[in-house]
């Protein structure tokens, strides 16, 4: 298996990729500094990729990968910013929130859109959307805006990519991964390998696996 991790370089997304490459599959490491991408390449032995969500020519994207490992089966679209916990929906602050949507929801969404061609010509598609339970609507309070809104956005793009995929046998499913404790969740969280388990079990499931769904930890969360 051939997997793509945005954010790749650390928390969360680089132990999906060291994970998956503890594993066996082949992982393009990707971050927003050629640097850290190749860092993180070395140090789990795997293929660095210069990605930045809100700044970046996808096409070439799409083309660097299959030049260098010859096609895509998994796409992880991990990278988020802005959990904006010192705002309010009422004051926000709307260019923080612009800024959150271009990374955490049209970042991945034209990601998905340059690498759909290598997706489909794979025997076992996955896309994971990386999301939160924060962006449950059924359980949704006040607080961090840009961030549930974008990840809101993400959970819609979950549902819709998911029936329009499904010919494609292309599977589509949003994880959170809890409360975990790295930079941006802070202290007092779950381990990044447990947060982390829960987006790789999405990017191993079998072909007549779930398809459109919200989970944590292999279980369903309320939309």
């Amino acid at each position: 298996m051939i997997a793509l991790v945005t954010g790749a370089n650390r928390g969360i997304g680089r132990e999906v990729a060291r994970q998956l490459a503890d594993q066996g599959h082949t992982v393009v490491v990707t971050a927003r500094s050629a640097e850290a991408a190749e860092r993180t390449a070395k140090e789990l032995g795997q293929v660095p990729l210069r990605l930045d969500l809100t700044d970046g020519d996808f096409a070439e994207v799409a083309e660097q990968v299959e030049e260098r490992v010859g096609g895509l089966d998994v796409l992880i679209n991990n990278a988020a910013i802005h959990y904006d916990t010192w705002q309010r929906a009422v004051s926000a602050d709307l260019d923080v929130v612009r800024e959150a949507t271009e990374t955490n929801l049209y970042g991945p969404w034209r990601l998905v859109q340059a690498l759909l061609p290598l997706l489909r010509r794979s025997g076992h598609p996955r896309i994971v959307n990386v999301s939160s339970e924060a962006a449950s609507l059924t359980n949704m309070g006040g607080g961090t805006p840009a961030y549930n809104a974008s990840k809101v956005g993400l959970n819609a793009l979950t549902r819709m990519l998911a029936a329009e995929l499904r010919g494609d046998r292309v599977l589509v499913n949003a994880i959170c991964p809890g409360w975990v404790a790295t930079d941006m969740g802070g202290p007092g969280g779950r381990p990044v390998k447990d947060g982390a388990a829960g987006i790789v079990w999405a990017a191993n499931l079998p072909d007549d696996g779930p398809t459109g769904g919200f989970f944590r930890d292999g279980r369903p969360l309320p939309w």
